[in-house]
């Protein structure tokens, strides 16, 4: 069976990232007799400059894109019909600002180096579903630690990271590397370093990158 590394560029905040990344863990299980999967999370930030208030979600979204309130209602609304069809759910009311994540960045690096990627996919899928589905402050390190913790990771060794500079480094090379290689919005699915799927796209999508992926393996 050929192995295929997969590099899902992406940030906590963005909400197609959650629906790109449930499209491909269907695709992930559709191929499972032809290849194994190992996805390694790799920081973004859409908000780098954002300060630990958060600013609310309607008055960035508009000054940020040049849409009025309504567009992004619709767009919110779009948003959440495609993560219904792929079994994420997004509380619209329930999320009401958005945050920095660069600390979810270096917590989420820190899962890949001490705990492997199996681990880190865990904390991912645990950080977005804290943000979008519970509606909760990403950048809180309350709220981090207790997503940490709820993935099954060592809660006072992430507390330690975040009491300090701790992966500050690794993060922000790593942002540059892939801002480096024309990566300017998420998700983006990096294939053994060769395919690029760009957006939330549908899981057939993915699925058929992924056999050509094995298949040239």
């Amino acid at each position: 069976m050929n192995s295929i590394r997969i590099d899902f560029v992406s940030d906590i905040a963005c909400p197609w990232c959650a629906v790109g990344l449930a499209s491909l863990e269907q695709a992930i299980a559709s191929v499972k007799d032809q290849a194994s999967v190992e996805i390694h999370f790799q920081p973004f930030e859409l908000n780098p400059h954002m300060g630990s208030e958060g600013e609310d979600i309607v008055e960035h979204l508009t000054h940020k894109y040049r849409i009025s309130p309504e567009q992004v209602a619709v767009n919110q609304q779009r948003i959440a019909h495609r993560g219904a069809e792929v079994g994420f759910h997004f509380n619209q009311a329930g999320r009401k600002r958005i945050y920095n994540t660069f600390d979810a960045h270096r917590l989420l690096h820190w899962a890949d180096v001490d705990y492997g990627s199996e681990s880190q996919h865990k904390l991912k899928r645990a950080m977005l579903e804290a943000y979008f589905t519970q509606g909760e402050n990403p950048s809180n390190h309350e709220v981090l630690l207790d997503t940490v913790e709820r993935a099954g990771l060592d809660r006072a060794r992430a507390a330690d990271i975040l009491s300090n500079d701790e992966f500050r480094n690794e993060v922000r090379q790593s942002q540059q590397l892939y801002l480096s290689r024309g990566i300017q919005s998420v998700p983006a699915v990096i294939i053994n370093e060769r395919y690029l799927v760009e957006g939330g796209q549908p899981a057939e999508v993915f699925e058929r990158a992924l056999r050509q992926a094995a298949a040239d393996a």
